[in-house]
């Protein structure tokens, strides 16, 4: 497995060859968050967005951490969520409960950047933690989500890019544009005092400034 890390400007940037050993560094990154803070808190407090996450912490369903995490210990809240029934093919619940919370080993009942879109209003909210959209440029266009002072207040943030189509919207993300540069949720990310951790494979980090994959 070759991995590429790098710290910039307070984040660190991990760069794998494929979507696979992202896969893998990422459940044993999320392993040991959960570990640490069910030591120290007894509790593991986790938020998850939709789309491709769930299929890349698909590992943690895996040996040796389908036998190893604490899940009974897991409170597992939404960052975003589509308004449509659970059971609906766009539900971001159905989507967790199906590809990552019902394999063969029993768990307990559950207790973009979210939904959240360039130069959308929304981005500048500052004090409700939750907020809806009905205008998403993604269906369904009906939402909610959380905001960026919950997301920021995060102790440990992940951002999860795959594939050559999610290059461009990384380099605007990560890298220094200018003051030209679109108001991008990933942009926004920057937690007040916690650690974020962008996660991309060789494609999507292709367009990012001095920076390759490990050979």
């Amino acid at each position: 497995m070759s991995i590429s890390g790098v710290e910039k400007d307070r984040r660190e940037l991990r760069i794998h060859e494929n979507a696979a050993e992202l896969s893998s560094n990422l459940a044993e990154y999320i392993a040991e968050l959960s570990e640490a803070a069910v030591k120290e808190r007894g509790v593991f407090a986790v938020a998850l967005s939709g789309g491709s996450l769930i299929t890349l912490m698909g590992k943690l369903c895996e040996a040796p951490y389908i036998k190893t995490v604490d899940w009974a210990k897991w409170y597992i809240f939404w960052a975003d969520e589509r308004v449509v029934a659970k059971n609906h093919a766009d539900s971001n619940y159905k989507l967790a409960k199906d590809g990552l919370f019902s394999k063969e080993e029993p768990y307990p009942g559950l207790p973009v950047v979210a939904s959240l879109f360039p130069n959308h209003f929304v981005l500048n909210e500052k004090d409700q933690w939750v907020t809806f959209i009905t205008d998403s440029p993604k269906p369904p266009p009906e939402r909610i989500t959380f905001t960026f002072p919950v997301i920021n207040s995060a102790s440990n943030v992940a951002v999860v890019v795959t594939g050559s189509s999610k290059a461009e919207a990384a380099h605007l993300a990560i890298d220094d544009i200018g003051p030209d540069s679109p108001q991008l949720p990933a942009r926004m990310v920057q937690p007040i005092k916690g650690k974020l951790v962008w996660f991309l494979d060789a494609e999507a980090a292709s367009r990012l400034d001095g920076i390759k994959a490990s050979e």
